[in-house]
C-alpha cells in the first residue's frame, strides 16, 4: 500500500468518524466495533497477498474512523456541574478573559475562562467558558481577570430567515463555550493573561489605530479588515455590501491575504539567508494566526500557508490538496466542533478545495480571457470557490449573489496594492498621527475603488437572490453532481502549476 494510500485513509477515515458522532450518538460500542474489524482486515491482509493493499486501506480506514468517534465522544461536554445547578439564576463569577473583546456598535462581546462561583463569603470551584455581552465601550482586554455577574443562561438555536435555524449551541461549543450571560455586569482586579499574545493584540490596536489616524471611514474598516482581518470594523451596512457581493473573503485572514503578505516580506528577504528566510516567513504567519484569536478560516489558511512555507525550504513539493487534508486533520483533531458547526472553517476549506479541484477547468474555459491584471486567474479562482460552496451557502444562508463574478473581477486586483498603502498609512498614522494623512493618499484612493465598486454592484436590484430552506439531502444531492462534474472533466484538464496553489 503506497504512502498516499495510508496518508487519505488515515484523514478521511478520522474525518468522517467525527462527523458521523456529531449527529449520531455513538458509544464505545461503535469505537470498539470499529477496531475489532480493523483488526480482521488487516489479517486478511496478511493472509491474502493480492488483495492485501485493499485489506489494509480498509484497517487503516476504519481504524480512523472509530479514532473520530472516539475523539468526538470525549469531546461532548455538558458543562460543569455546579453552573448546571443555577441556570436561570443569577451568578457571581471569577475568570479571565481569553481572546481579543468583540467591540461592536451596541455591545461589546467577551469570554470568559470562569474558574470560581462566588455565593456570599464563599467560593466554589468551576471550570467553564461563558459568552458575556457587556454594554458598548466596556474597558476590558485580553487576559484581565475580572468578577462577572449576571443571569446564567444556556445558548438557544434561533432563526435566521427563510425558515432556516442557526445551531448556536454547537457553534459556541466550537469555541469551548457553554453559557451565556446577558446584560452582564464585570469588574477588573488584574491582568494574566499570556505575555506573547497581548503584545500580538496590542500591535493589533496600535496598528488600526494608525489606520484611523489618517483615513475616514469607512475606508479605514476595510483597511484593517484587508490586512489584520478584522472584519468587524467595517461596520454592519459595509458588511451587508460585501456579503451581497460575495467579497467577504476579503475582509477576513484567508489565503489569499497571506499569500499577498508572504509574498511581500519574501522579496524583502530574498537576500537574508535562508535561516533568515523561513524563520520570518513562519513568524509572519504564526502572527497572523494569533492575531485574528484563532477564528476556523484564519487557522486554516496559516496552517496550509505553514505546510508551504516548510516545503519551500525543504525544495519538495507544494500539494495543496495534501496541504488542506492536513490542515482538517489538525484543527478537528483539537477541536472536533469545528467540523460540522463551524461556519467559517466549512466555507473556508470548502472554498479552497474547490480552487484546488475547479480552478485548472475554469482557466482552461476562459482562455479567452486576458492574463493581464491577473483578469483570468481571479475568474478562475472565483468560479471555482464561489462553485464548490454553492451547496452549502444555499444551505444555511439562502442567499445566492448572482454579482459575484463582475464584484470579484473588478475589486480584487487592486487589493494587493491597498494592502501594501494601507500599510504604509498605518505606519505613518503610528509614528506620525494625523499628520502623516498625506501617504494615506494612494490607500484611500484604491479603498474608495473597492467600495465604489461593491456598493454600485450590490445595490443592483438583482444583486441576490433569496432560496426557501431545503432538505440537508438536496445539498448531499449538489456535492454529489460537483463530483461527478469533476471526474468527468479531470481527464481533459492538465493539472494547475503547484507553485500556483495558494495556501
Amino acid at each position: 500500500m503506497s504512502g498516499s494510500g495510508v496518508f487519505w485513509a488515515t484523514i478521511v477515515g478520522f474525518l468522517a468518524g467525527v462527523f458521523v458522532r456529531s449527529f449520531l450518538p455513538l458509544g464505545w460500542a461503535a469505537v470498539s466495533f470499529c477496531a475489532a474489524v480493523s483488526v480482521a482486515f488487516f489479517a486478511l491482509g496478511r493472509l491474502d497477498a493480492q488483495r492485501r493493499s485493499a485489506f489494509v486501506f480498509a484497517a487503516l480506514a476504519l481504524f480512523s474512523l472509530g479514532g473520530g468517534i472516539a475523539r468526538m465522544r470525549a469531546a461532548a461536554v455538558t458543562g460543569d456541574r455546579a453552573l448546571n445547578t443555577r441556570i436561570g439564576k443569577s451568578v457571581a463569577l471569577e475568570g479571565m478573559v481569553v481572546g481579543e473583546p468583540d467591540a461592536r456598535e451596541t455591545s461589546t462581546i467577551i469570554i470568559v475562562a470562569a474558574r470560581s462561583l462566588k455565593s456570599g463569603a464563599s467560593s466554589t470551584p468551576v471550570s467553564a467558558r461563558v459568552l458575556a455581552i457587556l454594554p458598548a465601550h466596556a474597558l476590558v482586554r485580553y487576559g484581565d481577570l475580572v468578577g462577572l455577574s449576571g443571569t446564567l443562561e444556556l445558548p438557544q438555536a434561533f432563526d435566521t430567515g427563510l425558515g432556516r435555524q442557526f445551531n448556536y449551541p454547537q457553534y459556541l461549543a466550537a469555541q469551548g463555550v457553554w453559557y451565556t450571560i446577558s446584560f452582564a455586569r464585570i469588574d477588573t482586579h488584574g491582568n494574566a493573561g499570556n505575555p506573547v499574545i497581548a503584545t500580538v493584540y496590542g500591535i493589533e490596536e496600535a496598528f488600526v489605530a494608525g489606520i484611523r489616524a489618517v483615513l475616514p471611514e469607512p475606508e479605514a474598516g476595510l483597511a484593517s479588515g484587508i490586512t489584520v482581518g478584522d472584519k468587524r470594523s467595517i461596520g454592519p451596512d459595509l458588511a451587508t455590501v460585501f456579503q451581497r457581493d460575495s467579497l467577504l473573503h476579503m475582509i477576513v485572514l484567508s489565503g489569499y491575504n497571506i499569500t499577498v503578505v508572504l509574498n511581500f516580506f519574501a522579496w524583502l528577504l530574498q537576500r537574508a539567508p535562508r535561516i533568515a528566510q523561513f524563520g520570518g516567513s513562519v513568524g509572519i504567519v504564526v502572527f497572523f494566526m494569533l492575531m485574528t484569536g484563532g477564528t476556523g478560516s484564519a487557522m486554516r489558511a496559516g496552517i496550509m500557508a505553514l505546510v508551504a512555507v516548510l516545503a519551500r525550504a525543504t525544495h519538495r513539493v507544494y500539494l495543496g490538496e495534501r496541504a488542506l487534508a492536513v490542515s482538517a486533520f489538525l484543527m478537528v483533531l483539537w477541536d472536533p466542533f469545528t467540523l460540522a458547526f463551524d461556519p467559517s472553517f466549512q466555507l473556508s476549506a470548502l472554498a479552497t478545495f474547490g480552487l484546488i479541484l475547479f480552478a485548472p477547468l475554469f482557466s482552461r474555459w476562459y482562455a479567452r480571457v486576458p492574463e493581464r491584471f491577473g483578469a483570468r486567474e481571479i475568474l478562475a479562482s472565483t468560479s471555482a470557490t464561489q462553485l464548490m460552496v454553492l451547496p452549502l451557502l444555499l444551505y444555511q444562508s439562502g442567499t445566492l449573489s448572482l454579482v459575484s463574478l463582475p464584484a470579484n473581477l473588478l475589486a480584487l486586483f487592486p487589493v494587493p496594492f491597498a494592502m501594501l498603502f494601507s500599510f504604509v498609512a498605518a505606519l505613518g498614522g503610528m509614528a506620525f498621527g494625523t499628520y502623516a494623512a498625506a501617504l494615506a493618499l494612494p490607500a484611500y484612493l484604491l479603498l474608495r475603488y473597492i467600495i465604489a465598486v461593491a456598493s454600485a454592484l450590490a445595490s443592483l436590484p438583482f444583486a441576490v437572490v433569496n432560496v426557501p430552506a431545503f432538505n440537508a439531502w438536496w445539498m448531499a444531492a449538489g456535492y454529489v453532481a460537483l463530483a461527478l462534474l469533476w471526474v468527468n472533466t479531470r481527464p481533459f484538464v492538465a493539472k494547475v502549476p503547484e507553485s500556483k496553489a495558494r495556501p
